[in-house]
């Protein structure tokens, strides 16, 4: 027992000599700057949001025809109609007239494109054959998380590069790194401007390609190192 009192002892003169001996970063003499970068990105997974809509309760097979048709399109085009091609939403409505009841089917559909050639594409085939009720949902990277890490190294670069500069700026030189807090790290999707970019792709040509706004990667951190 006593051994292990003994042992006890030393480590707690240890630890509080460690601590009296080595001075908190607070104690020192650092600056403190913020980092900050922002990266441009173009988007590659363009979301297109497609309605088909029963309107005429007399052709009850047009909804089908135009699904079929579209498909049809899409494949020419290149796209994965298995894999880019998703149900997101199916309704029906009832509509009541003098003599019957009908109902009325409703598909959401959502096609994935990579690139502004294939969405302009995409909305002239929908014109075509017929299909209006055709807009761009968002815009989206696939690498947004290599973006993400990307923005925050170049934020601590910055960082470090300024303290630098204002360092020597009064003849020392900014040393190791005492405190990193990561205050913000942003990725926003684009919401597009849907009608703006629908009526670019009906009066564009057949190779029609829509100019996106580019996606940005904002980062900031703060950093504070030690003056030498």
């Amino acid at each position: 027992m006593k051994k292990v009192l003994t042992a006890l002892a030393v480590l707690f003169s240890i630890s509080a000599f460690a601590q009296i001996g080595e001075k908190n970063f607070i104690d020192k003499n650092y600056i403190e700057v913020t980092g900050t970068s922002e990266i441009e990105i173009i988007p590659d997974k363009i979301y297109i949001q497609v309605v088909l809509a029963e309107k005429d309760s007399k052709n009850k097979n047009a909804l089908s025809v135009q699904e079929k048709q579209m498909l049809q399109k899409l494949q020419e085009l290149g796209i994965d109609t298995k894999k880019d091609v998703l149900i997101k939403d199916l309704t029906s409505n009832l509509k009541t007239g003098f003599l019957s009841k009908d109902i009325l089917l409703n598909k959401q559909y959502q096609i994935i494109v990579k690139d502004g050639k294939t969405a302009g594409q995409v909305f002239l085939a929908l014109e075509e054959i017929g299909i209006s009720n055709a807009s761009i949902e968002k815009l989206e990277s696939s690498k947004i998380e290599e973006y993400r890490q990307e923005a925050k190294i170049k934020a601590i670069q910055a960082a470090k590069e300024k303290a630098s500069l204002l360092c020597n700026t009064i003849g020392q030189k900014a040393g190791r790194a005492l405190y990193i807090q990561e205050q913000e790290i942003m990725a926003r999707p684009i919401y597009a401007n849907t009608v703006m970019y629908a009526a670019r792709a009906k009066e564009a040509a057949d190779a029609a390609d829509l100019n996106f706004e580019s996606l940005k990667v904002e980062a900031r951190v703060l950093c504070r190192f030690e003056i030498l």
